[in-house]
Protein backbone atom coordinates (compact mmCIF):
# COMPACT_ATOMS: atom_id res chain seq x y z
CA UNK A 1 0.00 0.00 0.00
CA UNK A 2 1.64 3.37 -0.97
CA UNK A 3 1.18 6.07 1.58
CA UNK A 4 -0.24 9.32 0.02
CA UNK A 5 1.15 12.73 1.11
CA UNK A 6 -1.39 14.59 2.91
CA UNK A 7 -1.93 18.35 4.22
CA UNK A 8 -3.98 17.28 7.43
CA UNK A 9 -5.63 14.40 9.44
CA UNK A 10 -9.26 14.84 10.55
CA UNK A 11 -10.79 13.12 13.01
CA UNK A 12 -14.25 12.93 13.58
CA UNK A 13 -15.04 11.21 17.35
CA UNK A 14 -18.64 10.48 18.79
CA UNK A 15 -18.43 9.63 22.34
CA UNK A 16 -21.32 7.70 24.31
CA UNK A 17 -22.33 7.43 27.34
CA UNK A 18 -20.19 10.10 29.05
CA UNK A 19 -20.94 12.15 32.26
CA UNK A 20 -23.58 14.95 31.84
CA UNK A 21 -22.20 16.65 34.13
CA UNK A 22 -19.20 17.16 32.53
CA UNK A 23 -20.87 17.86 29.19
CA UNK A 24 -23.09 20.77 31.07
CA UNK A 25 -20.02 22.08 32.43
CA UNK A 26 -18.52 25.16 29.78
CA UNK A 27 -15.68 26.04 31.47
CA UNK A 28 -14.65 22.34 31.90
CA UNK A 29 -15.28 21.64 28.79
CA UNK A 30 -13.21 24.38 27.41
CA UNK A 31 -9.90 23.28 30.00
CA UNK A 32 -10.42 20.15 28.74
CA UNK A 33 -10.52 20.84 25.00
CA UNK A 34 -7.62 23.51 25.65
CA UNK A 35 -5.59 20.72 27.92
CA UNK A 36 -6.20 18.30 24.56
CA UNK A 37 -4.79 21.09 22.21
CA UNK A 38 -1.76 21.25 24.70
CA UNK A 39 -1.42 17.47 24.96
CA UNK A 40 -1.32 16.88 21.31
CA UNK A 41 1.31 19.18 20.90
CA UNK A 42 -0.66 21.83 19.26
CA UNK A 43 0.11 25.60 19.45
CA UNK A 44 -3.03 27.11 20.50
CA UNK A 45 -4.60 30.64 18.96
CA UNK A 46 -7.56 31.24 20.68
CA UNK A 47 -10.32 29.15 22.43
CA UNK A 48 -14.48 29.96 22.06
CA UNK A 49 -17.20 28.27 23.75
CA UNK A 50 -21.06 28.48 24.25
CA UNK A 51 -23.49 27.65 26.69
CA UNK A 52 -27.11 26.26 25.37
CA UNK A 53 -29.90 26.81 27.14
CA UNK A 54 -31.29 24.51 28.92
CA UNK A 55 -28.12 22.96 28.67
CA UNK A 56 -25.24 21.87 26.18
CA UNK A 57 -21.95 23.05 24.92
CA UNK A 58 -19.81 24.22 21.89
CA UNK A 59 -16.92 25.44 21.29
CA UNK A 60 -13.77 25.48 19.48
CA UNK A 61 -10.08 25.72 19.93
CA UNK A 62 -8.68 27.31 17.07
CA UNK A 63 -4.82 26.19 16.83
CA UNK A 64 -2.06 27.02 14.76
CA UNK A 65 -2.24 23.56 12.91
CA UNK A 66 -5.81 23.63 12.56
CA UNK A 67 -8.71 23.46 15.25
CA UNK A 68 -10.38 21.18 17.79
CA UNK A 69 -14.28 21.54 18.12
CA UNK A 70 -16.78 19.98 20.43
CA UNK A 71 -20.42 20.00 20.54
CA UNK A 72 -22.16 18.56 23.63
CA UNK A 73 -26.14 16.50 24.26
CA UNK A 74 -26.08 16.19 28.19
CA UNK A 75 -29.76 15.13 27.97
CA UNK A 76 -27.86 11.71 25.74
CA UNK A 77 -24.89 11.95 27.44
CA UNK A 78 -22.96 12.40 23.82
CA UNK A 79 -20.56 14.69 22.26
CA UNK A 80 -19.37 14.84 18.78
CA UNK A 81 -15.58 15.96 18.34
CA UNK A 82 -13.60 17.03 15.18
CA UNK A 83 -9.75 17.16 15.90
CA UNK A 84 -8.31 18.82 12.39
CA UNK A 85 -4.48 19.04 12.69
CA UNK A 86 -2.00 19.58 10.31
CA UNK A 87 1.16 18.56 9.86
CA UNK A 88 3.78 16.03 11.14
CA UNK A 89 4.53 16.84 14.84
CA UNK A 90 0.67 17.06 16.14
CA UNK A 91 -0.51 13.86 18.12
CA UNK A 92 -4.18 13.95 17.77
CA UNK A 93 -4.76 10.49 19.27
CA UNK A 94 -3.61 11.57 22.41
CA UNK A 95 -6.19 14.37 22.52
CA UNK A 96 -8.88 11.37 21.56
CA UNK A 97 -7.68 9.67 24.20
CA UNK A 98 -7.61 12.17 26.78
CA UNK A 99 -11.06 13.56 25.72
CA UNK A 100 -12.37 10.06 25.94
CA UNK A 101 -10.96 10.20 29.50
CA UNK A 102 -12.39 13.45 30.88
CA UNK A 103 -15.61 13.08 29.63
CA UNK A 104 -16.15 9.34 31.02
CA UNK A 105 -17.16 8.09 27.71
CA UNK A 106 -17.93 4.54 27.88
CA UNK A 107 -17.37 3.88 24.36
CA UNK A 108 -16.23 6.28 21.04
CA UNK A 109 -16.83 5.72 17.17
CA UNK A 110 -13.74 7.58 14.93
CA UNK A 111 -13.82 8.16 11.35
CA UNK A 112 -10.06 9.34 10.13
CA UNK A 113 -10.28 11.51 7.14
CA UNK A 114 -6.80 12.44 5.09
CA UNK A 115 -7.34 16.43 4.12
CA UNK A 116 -5.27 17.75 1.63
CA UNK A 117 -3.89 14.91 -0.26
CA UNK A 118 -1.72 16.38 -2.22
CA UNK A 119 -1.65 14.61 -5.68
CA UNK A 120 -5.31 15.61 -5.72
CA UNK A 121 -4.14 19.27 -5.44
CA UNK A 122 -1.94 19.77 -7.91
Amino acid sequence: MIKQKQLGKHLLIEYYDCDSEVLKNTQLIDKYMVEAAKMAQATIVESVFHTFSPWGVSGVVVIKESHLTIHTWPEYKYAAVDLFTCGKTIKPWIAFKFLEEKLKAKRADFAEISRGVVERIL
